[in-house]
């Protein structure tokens, strides 16, 4: 029932600022599409001289800085639901919560101290 109430969206597009930072008075800031660039510097390295360090450099660094800015641009909301729903939810969460740590209590009585 929680995961059926969860709503997740996406603000990612190749214009969508991704990073920003302030510098010398400015703001300044890193679009999806600016971290292509040197994404495709380093392939084309890369298919020059396999062994091109700055062509690996630029490419996996490119494709990390994009897998971080679509993850951060995620955004989670709860969508309507009854009274009732949630607090079906929140019961068999932490009655569930709590006989787990029974459960972890009970072991613990059960091992012999060494």
């Amino acid at each position: 029932m929680l995961l059926n109430a969860i709503t997740v969206s996406s603000s990612f597009g190749m214009g969508m600022r991704l990073y920003s930072f302030s510098a010398m008075g400015g703001s300044y800031s890193v679009t999806s599409g600016m971290i292509m660039i040197p994404f495709m510097f380093g392939v084309g390295l890369i298919f020059y001289n396999g062994r091109n360090f700055l062509g690996w450099v630029l490419a996996i660094g490119s494709v990390t800085g994009l897998i971080f800015g679509v993850i951060s641009s995620l955004r989670f909301s709860f969508r309507t639901m009854s009274s009732f729903d949630l607090i079906v939810i929140l019961v068999l969460a932490v009655g569930g919560l709590g006989l787990f740590l029974r459960s972890l209590k009970a072991l613990d009585e059960r091992l012999p101290d060494e």
